[in-house]
């Protein structure tokens, strides 16, 4: 889920990969491996992430949505 909702949010903010990759000073394979859920990114890059694209790490995270199972 994770990497589909960063592949959306970065289409929509018109960014390639390559210059997500650039702006998190990482390789493009390392942020391809982000949006094929490969691999998670550090909660430093995360937070970068969601920086950039001017979203909330949760959002990204895809815990936006109500579970219906409060505690």
């Amino acid at each position: 889920m994770f990497g589909k909702r960063l592949n959306a949010v970065r289409k929509q903010k018109g960014f390639t990969a390559q210059q997500m990759a650039d702006m998190l000073h990482i390789t493009i394979r390392t942020y391809r491996n982000y949006e094929s859920d490969t691999t998670s990114p550090s909660l430093g890059t995360l937070v970068q992430l969601a920086d950039i694209l001017g979203v909330t790490t949760d959002y990204l995270l895809c815990r936006d949505e109500e579970t219906g199972d409060h505690q």
